[in-house]
C-alpha cells in the first residue's frame, strides 16, 4: 500500500473532561508599533567576503545582461529612427528582461551552490542536539478544517515526543475563525488532540473574537500576552507539516546564533492530487531547491521571511517588528496585508540576521489545487505587495530588504508590463499593415522617416530572452540528475526529463491566464477595490463548468479576438503569437483540466510529476496523512447542536470564553444585543439558532450570558409547536439535556 493512501476515516471520541486551561499564564511582552520614519539604532550584521563577491556577480551579470539586450532591441528598433510606439516597446522589453536575467544569474548561482554541495548554516547529518531554551510552535488558523489542524500538530508533537526534547517546546493553536461551526469544531479538536497525546500541559488554543489585523495581529496577539515566556517562536500555516529533527536543528540553530533574528527553511510542497497541484509540487521540488540555493547565496544574512516555517526570536521580532499602520484608505493605506516581507525587512533593520537554510529539509505546505484557488489568493498577494511601495521609503531599510519589497511589487507589476508589451508589439504590426506612414512629419527634416525594423535581429533577441527564461528549469533538472536518490525517486531520468517537458509545457499554456487575471487584479486594486481576505480551499481544485466559464470567458474571448487581429495582421504574426492566443483561447478547458483530480491521479499512475515526498514520505508526513483520514471530516456540525448535546464541550466552551463586556468601558456588541433579542422572542433552541445570523450567532455563543439563555431555552423534541417562550428567569443557566439535539 502506498504511504500516502488514506485509511478508512473513524469517529473522533468525545474528549474526557479536561480541568487543565486552555491557555498557560501570561507573560507580556511589549511590541511598540514601528515608526518608518526613524531610523533605529542597529548593531552590524557583518557578511561574509564570499556573499559580496556573489551578489556583485549575480547583480552586475544581471545588469550586463540587460545592456546587451538593450542595444540589440534598439538597432532592431532602430532601423528607420524609434517611434513613440518602439520607444514603449524599448522600455516595456528593458525593464522585463531586467526580471527575467537576476532570475537567470541568481539560478546559475545556485547550480553552482548545488553542484558544490555543503549543508548550508545547519547541517542535518550532525547528532541532534540538546536544547536549553524554549519555543513556542504556532499555528494560525482562519476558518480551516480542524481535522487537518489537528493531525498535523498531532504528527508534529508526536515527533518532538520521540527526540526527547518536547519538554523545549509547546504548541498554540491561534484561531481567528469567524465561522462559529468552525469555531465549536476547533474546540472539539482541540480537546481531542489533548487527550490523544495527554498534552495538557503542552497544546493550547485560544479563539481571537475579532481578527484585528488578520494573521500578523493574531501572531503580534500571542507576543503581547504570551511571548515573554518562549525564547522563539516556531511560525507555521494552517496546511504546514515539519519533521521533528528539523524543528529541534533549527531552535539549536537560534541558541547557537546569538544575532540571528529569523531562520526560513524553504517549504516543499506536498499533497497534490489536482494536475494544477501535482504540477506545482514537482516544479517547487525540482527548481525550487536550486532558486532558493541561488537566493541564499547573495541574500547571505539579509535574507527574506515567507510568513511560515520559519523560527523567529521572540525578543527580536516585538522589538523591532511591529508593524505601523500605513496612511490612506484602502486598499492601499491601513494595516499591512502581506507582512511577512515588511517584518523580515524590519527585523533586519534593527541589526538582526535574517537566515535562509534551503539545504535543510523536513519543511513542507501544501499548493493551491486549481488555477482559480491560485487567483483567489494572488489577488490578495498582489494587494497586499503593492502596498510595500509606502514602506519602500522607510529609513534604516538594508538596501537587500528594499530590494526584497520591490521584488515583490516586480512579482505582480511583471503580468500587466507583459500585457503591454504584446499590446504596443500589436499595435505597431497594425501601424505597419494598414496605417500609412507619414514619411515627413512636421517640422524641418532633411531625410524621410522610414518605419523599419530588423525582424531578423528582434527573432533572434527574443529567443534568446526565452532561452533565460527556460534556463533555470534546465540547470535544476541537470542538478536534479547528478542527484542519484532524488532522480531515482522521481521515477528515474526518463520520467523526470518528461516531467520537466509535461509542467514546461502546461505551465506556458497556463501563463497568458495568469497574466490577465493577474493584470485584471492589479487595475482593480489601482483603481481603489479592496479584495478582502478570504479562507483558502485547499483539497478540492474542482469548479462546475459554468463557474469556470463565466470566469475565464473574458479570457476566452481575449484570446479569440488576438488571434483574429494577428491573422489579419500576417500568418507570421499569428504564429509568434501562437502560444498566447492558444492559452487565452482555451482557457476555460484548461482550468478545468488543471483542476481535475483525475487528470491528476493518471499522471501519477504513469510516474510523471513525482517527487522524492511522494514516493518516499518522512515520518511525520506520512503520520498527518494517516490522522487526517481517520479523523472526522466535511462540514462542521452546527455549533448550538454540538454543545447542547455535549455538556462536556459545553463546559469546556464556557472555560475558554474571554471576560465578558464591561459596561462602559467596552463598546456595545450591536450583534450580541439582536442575538439576545431574537432569544427572548424565540420558542425553542431550534428556533433561536435559525433565526440567528452568523454574526449574531458568533457573538452569543461568545458571551457566557447569552450562551447560557440560548442553552436554557428547551429543544424541539420536549416542546410542541405551540408552546409558549422560555421564561427571561430560565437564562441564569444552561439545564442539563438527557439527548442530544436531532
Amino acid at each position: 500500500m502506498d504511504a500516502l493512501t488514506p485509511v478508512r476515516p473513524m469517529p473522533d471520541p468525545l474528549p474526557a473532561p479536561d480541568p487543565a486551561p486552555a491557555l498557560p499564564g501570561e507573560a507580556p511582552l511589549a511590541m511598540p508599533r514601528q515608526d518608518l520614519r526613524v531610523r533605529p539604532a542597529a548593531g552590524p550584521v557583518p557578511a561574509e567576503v564570499g556573499t559580496h563577491l556573489t551578489r556583485f556577480l549575480v547583480i552586475g551579470g544581471a545588469v550586463l545582461l540587460t545592456l546587451l539586450a538593450a542595444v540589440e532591441m534598439f538597432e532592431a528598433l532602430a532601423v528607420g529612427g524609434v517611434t513613440i510606439l518602439e520607444g514603449m516597446v524599448l522600455a516595456l522589453f528593458v525593464a522585463l528582461f531586467a526580471w527575467i536575467a537576476l532570475a537567470f544569474t541568481s539560478a546559475v548561482a545556485g547550480f553552482v551552490a548545488v553542484l558544490r554541495g555543503g549543508p548550508g548554516p545547519i547541517d542535518p547529518d550532525l547528532p541532534l542536539p540538546a536544547l536549553a531554551r524554549r519555543t513556542a510552535i504556532l499555528m494560525p488558523t482562519y476558518n480551516e478544517d480542524p481535522g487537518r489542524v489537528a493531525a498535523a500538530l498531532q504528527a508534529i508533537d508526536e515527533g518532538l515526543q520521540a527526540t526527547g526534547r518536547g519538554d523545549a517546546f509547546a504548541i498554540f493553536i491561534l484561531s481567528d475563525t469567524t465561522d462559529p461551526d468552525v469555531w465549536i469544531a476547533e474546540e472539539r479538536a482541540f480537546l481531542a488532540l489533548r487527550a490523544r497525546t495527554g498534552g495538557h500541559d503542552r497544546i493550547f488554543y485560544r479563539r481571537r473574537p475579532k481578527n484585528v489585523e488578520r494573521k500578523a495581529g493574531n501572531i503580534a496577539e500571542w507576543v503581547t500576552r504570551f511571548g515573554g515566556a518562549w525564547d522563539h517562536m516556531l511560525v507555521l500555516d494552517a496546511d504546514s507539516v515539519m519533521t521533528a529533527d528539523t524543528i529541534v536543528r533549527m531552535a539549536a540553530a537560534m541558541e547557537a546564533d546569538p544575532r540571528a533574528g529569523l531562520i526560513q527553511t524553504l517549504p516543499i510542497l506536498v499533497g497534490g492530487r489536482t494536475l494544477f497541484a501535482r504540477m506545482q509540487q514537482f516544479a517547487g521540488r525540482i527548481y525550487g531547491p536550486l532558486i532558493a540555493r541561488g537566493i541564499a547565496t547573495w541574500h547571505g544574512r539579509d535574507g527574506n521571511y515567507w510568513g511560515h516555517n520559519a523560527i523567529i526570536r521572540t525578543r527580536a521580532f516585538a522589538e523591532a517588528a511591529g508593524l505601523p499602520q500605513l496612511g490612506g484608505r484602502k486598499p492601499f493605506g491601513g494595516h499591512i496585508l502581506s507582512h511577512d516581507f515588511v517584518e523580515a525587512a524590519l527585523i533586519r533593520r534593527a541589526g538582526w540576521a535574517v537566515v535562509m537554510v534551503p539545504a535543510l529539509p523536513g519543511s513542507y505546505e501544501e499548493g493551491p489545487p486549481s488555477l482559480t484557488e491560485l487567483a483567489v489568493r494572488d489577488r490578495r498577494w498582489c494587494q497586499g505587495n503593492l502596498q510595500h511601495a509606502a514602506v519602500l521609503p522607510a529609513r534604516g531599510l538594508h538596501w537587500i530588504s528594499r530590494m526584497h519589497l520591490l521584488m515583490g511589487i516586480g512579482s505582480y507589476i511583471t503580468a500587466p508590463m507583459w500585457l503591454g508589451f504584446l499590446c504596443v508589439g500589436i499595435l505597431i504590426s497594425l501601424q505597419a499593415r494598414f496605417i500609412r506612414p507619414e514619411y515627413f512629419p512636421p517640422g524641418a527634416t532633411l531625410f524621410p522617416q522610414w518605419p523599419a525594423q530588423d525582424p531578423v535581429r528582434a527573432m533572434w533577441v527574443l529567443a534568446g530572452t526565452m532561452g533565460l527564461l527556460l534556463a533555470p528549469k534546465l540547470l535544476a533538472w541537470i542538478a536534479t540528475m547528478a542527484d542519484r536518490p532524488a532522480r531515482r525517486a522521481c521515477g528515474g531520468g526518463v520520467r523526470l526529463f518528461l516531467g520537466v517537458v509535461v509542467e514546461t509545457l502546461l505551465a506556458g499554456l497556463l501563463a497568458p491566464v495568469t497574466m490577465l487575471s493577474q493584470s485584471a487584479a492589479v487595475a482593480s486594486i489601482l483603481s481603489g477595490r479592496d479584495g478582502g481576505w478570504q479562507p483558502q480551499q485547499r483539497d478540492d481544485g474542482s469548479y462546475p463548468a459554468s463557474q469556470v466559464a463565466r470566469r475565464y470567458l473574458p479570457h476566452t474571448l481575449a484570446g479569440l479576438l488576438l488571434g483574429a487581429i494577428g491573422y489579419a495582421v500576417s500568418t507570421h504574426l499569428f504564429l509568434w503569437m501562437s502560444p498566447v492566443i492558444v492559452g487565452l483561447a482555451l482557457a476555460i478547458p484548461l482550468v478545468l483540466l488543471a483542476g481535475s483530480r483525475r487528470a491528476g491521479l493518471a499522471l501519477a499512475r504513469c510516474g510523471l510529476l513525482r517527487t522524492p515526498e511522494e514516493a518516499e514520505p518522512p515520518a511525520e508526513l506520512r503520520r498527518a496523512t494517516e490522522l487526517r483520514a481517520a479523523l472526522p471530516r466535511g462540514e462542521a456540525a452546527d455549533a448550538v447542536a454540538e454543545l447542547a448535546a455535549d455538556g462536556e464541550l459545553l463546559d469546556a466552551h464556557r472555560r475558554m470564553l474571554p471576560p465578558p463586556r464591561r459596561p462602559g468601558r467596552d463598546p456595545i456588541d450591536v450583534p450580541l444585543v439582536v442575538g439576545l433579542a431574537r432569544i427572548d422572542e424565540a420558542r425553542t433552541r431550534g428556533e433561536a439558532a435559525a433565526g440567528l445570523s452568523r454574526a449574531e450567532k458568533l457573538a452569543v455563543l461568545g458571551d457566557g450570558r447569552a450562551l447560557a439563555r440560548l442553552m436554557a431555552l428547551p429543544d424541539k423534541e420536549a416542546v410542541g409547536e405551540l408552546s409558549p417562550p422560555a421564561s427571561p428567569s430560565s437564562s441564569g443557566g444552561a439545564r442539563p439535556l438527557a439527548s442530544p439535539v436531532s
